[in-house]
């Protein structure tokens, strides 16, 4: 039996295979197996005031959520005043019938809505605020804006124009604007115009 010209080279290249896996193995990967020992990072002493600091950490823990608890019943607090709609005409209705309602309370006929707007206050809450009409005296004008700051609802008198009368029962001719705080999500997108690009 002979060896052929191809057995010979698979030979050769088999052997030079096998030294080098050997020479990788116990040359350049190093010999022996043992695993050096590591010193250790830290001290006993920095491991107990880690420890120590770990268990303060903790400890403040039950602290912190009875404070966010507390904070948590004071934010549903405030936001029973928010009015709650499904769009943003029902809310504004909503604010003008409260003011409608006031005014009719202390004797003040309104002239139906003169004009409202919405703007964005923050992230989480948005403005509505609505502009009525009306005729009274002085009195009954005192009243219907104490009436309003007694209601549960987040409102604010945000501008008032008095015009004065010439009749001798001294009748004003007032524009009374009313803004109540409402979630940001009911308020429709910004309009960005040409300076937005």
């Amino acid at each position: 039996m002979t060896v052929g010209n191809l057995d010979k080279r698979t030979g050769f290249g088999l052997a030079a295979g096998v030294a080098a896996i050997l020479i990788l193995r116990f040359v350049v990967m190093g010999g022996d197996s043992s695993t050096a020992a590591v010193a250790p990072s830290e001290t006993v002493t920095q491991a107990e005031q880690r420890l120590q600091h770990v268990r303060q950490v903790a400890a403040t823990v039950p602290g912190k959520e009875v404070a966010m608890k507390n904070a948590a019943a004071t934010v549903e607090t405030l936001e029973k005043g928010i009015f709650r709609a499904e769009t943003e005409s029902q809310a504004k209705a909503a604010i003008l019938e409260m003011v409608n309602n006031v005014a009719k309370a202390n004797g003040v006929q309104t002239r139906g809505l003169d004009e409202s707007h919405s703007k964005p206050i923050s992230a989480d809450y948005g403005e509505i605020t609505v502009t009525v009409s009306f005729a009274s005296d002085i009195v009954q004008l005192v009243n219907l804006l104490a009436g309003l700051a007694d209601q549960d609802q987040i409102l604010a008198t945000s501008g008032v124009h008095i015009s004065g009368g010439t009749d001798k029962k001294k009748i004003l001719q007032v524009h009374l604007s009313v803004s109540g705080l409402v979630p940001r999500k009911l308020l429709a997108p910004e309009k960005k115009g040409l300076a937005g690009f």
